[in-house]
């Protein structure tokens, strides 16, 4: 039985952030039982040969991850690793403790399966994460999600810097403390957050720091959705000599996309980037055009945005994405939508002939329509 059918209406009388607050403190409960992670675990795990993958060196039971953005701060991975997912992405997380942005900052747009996020990335800071997660075991790989602090709105703009010292500080006390990093590059509720990086000397700037320290876990970046194919080379010839970049990330696009049920006029009282079914196209476009130009050898795709079931895993994996994020579809359909996918995404394998879920991935471009680098990258 579905529990949460009957949890979901009294969790929707609550404030949208007050709900969360109250899942999470609910998980936070959960993780302190070692006993009751693992009987959770052994009800949610399908086991299935065909979800097994490894990406960026990981072994992964099945490639759907908990998207950064529902646990801030770490403080739940183990009960949010015993839910099914193959990987759990914590953050975003920076060198500073952040209070984000005044509330209200999260909203629901219930017609259409969405959210409205406009945290601006509060946060325990990365010296309280790090103590966090010193010496915790780990049931499925963590990736740590990186941003730069989001500071005072008053306060004077940082200097270049001052915000790729605030990355490479974090970078420096975490990557010990997980699987794998993702830089957030563009999260579309601050102010650096927003255009930063689009100066791609920053870029090169950040990614030269990086190499100083020495990177020795797989690190993605996680960008928001492109323009064109120019946008794309142009981040790809940056990144072209920093050999520890293991891939990109999809981040939400900011503002509010066309064709949403919502009234226009409670739209303009929501501040903040829409996250859920809405913007599934967005997302989709930007893991297609990834994937046809990217050397594939090398890199690899995080796929999320609008993921509510196995069609919608499984049309980001034939796109070209090796690990597909949830996090909306929780809200709306609780926390067995998890097992519902691995089970569903397992049929659809089986369906089309494939024997591990890596078969699948970028199956839906056809190599007709590939630019001559990435036709060469796929035969190489």
């Amino acid at each position: 039985m579905n529990i949460y059918r009957f949890a979901r209406p009294l969790l929707f009388q609550l404030d949208p952030e007050a709900a969360h607050d109250f899942a999470m403190s609910a998980a936070v409960l959960a993780s302190s039982s070692r006993r009751l992670c693992s009987v959770i675990g052994e009800q949610n795990a399908v086991e299935d040969d065909r979800l097994k993958t490894e990406v960026a060196g990981m072994i992964l039971s099945n490639p759907i991850g908990l998207a950064a953005g529902f646990d801030k701060s770490a403080r739940a991975v183990p009960f949010l690793s015993a839910l099914g997912f193959g990987h759990v992405e914590v953050g975003s997380i920076s060198a500073e403790p952040s209070a984000g942005n005044a509330r209200p900052r999260l909203f629901r747009l219930l017609k259409d399966e969405a959210i409205v996020v406009h945290y601006g990335l509060p946060n325990d800071g990365a010296e309280m994460v790090h103590a966090r997660l010193q010496g915790r075991q780990r049931s499925v790989p963590l990736g740590i999600n990186i941003v730069s602090t989001n500071r005072n709105p008053v306060a004077t703009n940082p200097t270049d810097d001052e915000v790729i010292d605030d990355y490479v500080r974090s970078v420096r006390r975490l990557q010990g403390s997980g699987d794998y990093l993702c830089l957030n590059l563009s999260c579309p509720n601050t102010r650096e957050g927003r255009g930063f990086f689009h100066d791609r000397r920053r870029l090169h700037l950040l990614l030269q720091s990086l190499a100083e320290v020495g990177i020795v876990k797989p690190l993605f970046l996680k960008v928001a959705p492109f323009v064109d194919d120019n946008e794309i080379e142009s981040l790809l010839d940056v990144i072209d000599g920093s050999r520890f970049v293991s891939g990109f990330s999809v981040n939400l696009p900011s503002g509010k996309p066309m064709g949403l049920t919502t009234p226009a006029s409670d739209l303009a009282q929501m501040p903040g980037a829409v996250s859920g079914r809405p913007c599934a196209a967005a997302a989709d476009r930007t893991i297609a055009a990834l994937y046809r130009c990217m050397d594939r050898g090398r890199y690899k795709i995080i796929g999320s945005g609008g993921v509510f079931d196995a069609a919608d895993a499984y049309r980001k994996i034939r796109l070209g994405a090796s690990m597909v994020q949830l996090m909306t579809s929780l809200i709306y359909e609780g926390p067995g939508v998890v097992r519902t996918i691995n089970r569903g995404l397992a049929d659809l394998l089986a369906a089309d002939g494939f024997s591990h879920v890596v078969d699948a991935v970028g199956t839906g471009i056809a190599s007709a329509a590939l630019p001559d680098f990435a036709r060469k990258s796929a035969l190489s």
